[in-house]
């Protein structure tokens, strides 16, 4: 079933080389324009801290404190709805419960809610969980990606049509909406991983429906596995990673995505799935499969893995792109907004000890303590810049997921599963208090020039399209 390439001609290919070289000449900008207009590349501010374009009481992240306009680095907080995020984790921990449910609740309504309230929202939760009738096999089965992420915003766009109500972005439909997909959205990713184990990695279909009284973590290791067995410890584990990946404060990629498209007053199905597209990328969502091909080659690389030496030199390779990817990067290190610690990782890396314990990998966690290590001080090094850097939440949940035994193809995806939570308050907040459409500056630096009649250009593709 899965669709293949049509073979280019000869005169595609060179047409497509030649095409390909116009497009990076005449839209390649001069770097030095950008200071001369002050544009903020990236929405950033020279000094690495974030233009204010909003106002939001969903999620608080802080790294740093500004010290007569000098970023001074501070250790990291992050809050749902002004709470500390340790103090959630510590508190349903400690009641030895799941907490992905009671983070949703808070997310979408800014309370913690009661023990009557939770378990009624869970309820509900549980009421939406499976597909459509139809949808399975019409809009999932039927069209198999070989990406996960492209197939749940196939799924979420597709949504549009089963739903009966699908353009009006009152709260109560929205907020509808946003609890169906939130409930869905770990169906979609096990069903499209299932379709693409099956299509494209000739592996058996196994399509277990979404069991009631199980959460989001139970439901999804059930969905996903052959057998449908988990172990409470993984259970939990998953839970945890959720909890921890739910909401990040209005600035991250995907959120902002989300706020700029609901702005045009468009519908949620449509929001959520440009979200969904934001967070694939490789330097959102997409870095900790990133962080796990460079332990995977780091694991490889070295003769011992308790040799510091060793493992400082092989980072010193990587960062000046002499090997790995050659991008010169240490995956997993460093955040634009932490500075001294990500509280993510801090949990996470606690976690993945117990679960290293568990799964008997002890050795490749002591590894993973030691590249964190001594990443910062390789970087200082060999950069030669005194920017304080620390382990950043995707450093420790690749790990965390290969000892759950999940495929590399859903880590990603995992993410969204939690961050759907996040992105439909977003949703809410920016109908309730946005009010205009989102749309910055962008200065055109093109000189005028004449309109040149059909006949009188050149027909070779390069003086065709260069300017």
């Amino acid at each position: 079933m899965a669709s293949q390439q049509r073979e280019q001609s000869e005169f595609e290919k060179q047409y497509l080389d030649d095409a390909v070289r116009i497009a990076i000449t005449n839209n390649t900008i001069d770097p030095d324009l950008y200071p001369r207009y002050n544009v903020k590349r990236g929405l950033r501010n020279a000094d690495g801290t974030g233009v204010l374009v909003g106002l939001t009481s969903i999620g608080d992240v802080h790294g740093y404190i500004m010290v007569d306009d000098e970023k001074v680095p501070d250790k990291g907080r992050l809050r749902y709805r002004g709470i500390e995020i340790e103090e959630i984790v510590n508190g349903y921990q400690n009641e030895n419960r799941f907490g992905f449910n009671e983070v949703i609740y808070l997310l979408l309504f800014g309370v913690l809610p009661s023990a009557k309230q939770l378990d009624h929202f869970g309820g509900m939760l549980d009421s939406c969980r499976e597909l459509p009738e139809g949808f399975t096999e019409n809009m999932i089965l039927k069209a198999p990606s070989p990406d996960i992420m492209n197939k749940l915003a196939r799924s979420v766009l597709a949504s549009y049509s089963y739903d009966g109500n699908p353009d009006d972005i009152g709260v109560k439909n929205v907020l509808r909406q946003c609890i169906e997909l939130i409930s869905r959205f770990p169906t979609m990713v096990a069903y499209g991983y299932q379709a693409k184990s099956h299509y494209y990695d000739n592996k058996s279909l196994y399509i277990h429906k979404p069991q009631p009284g199980l959460t989001s973590a139970q439901n999804f290791l059930h969905m996903i596995r052959a057998d449908s067995s988990y172990t409470e410890l993984e259970a939990k584990m998953l839970d945890l990673s959720l909890v921890l990946h739910a909401e990040h404060g209005g600035g991250n990629n995907s959120a902002f995505a989300l706020h700029v498209v609901s702005s045009t007053d468009t519908d949620t199905y449509s929001a959520i799935a440009a979200a969904v597209g934001s967070l694939k990328g490789v330097k959102h969502g997409g870095a900790n499969i990133k962080v796990a091909d460079m332990m995977d080659f780091i694991r490889e690389s070295l003769t011992d893995w308790k040799d510091e030496d060793e493992i400082r030199g092989l980072l010193q390779k990587i960062l000046k792109k002499e090997v790995f990817d050659r991008k010169g990067l240490i995956y997993g290190i460093g955040h634009a907004v932490y500075t001294v610690s990500d509280p993510r990782a801090v949990m996470l890396r606690e976690k993945a000890a117990e679960l290293a314990a568990a799964k008997n990998r002890e050795d490749e966690y002591r590894l993973y303590q030691a590249v964190e290590r001594l990443a910062p001080s390789v970087l200082l090094g060999v950069k030669e810049s005194g920017k304080v850097v620390a382990t950043n939440v995707d450093f420790y949940s690749g790990f965390v997921y290969d000892m759950l035994n999940i495929p590399r193809d859903l880590y990603t995806p995992i993410f969204s599963v939690s961050r759907i939570a996040g992105w439909s308050a977003h949703r809410i907040q920016e109908i309730v208090s946005g009010g205009k459409i989102i749309r910055p500056a962008y200065k055109s630096i093109s000189e005028r020039r004449p309109y040149t009649p059909l006949a009188q250009r050149e027909t070779k593709l390069t003086q065709f399209y260069s300017v």
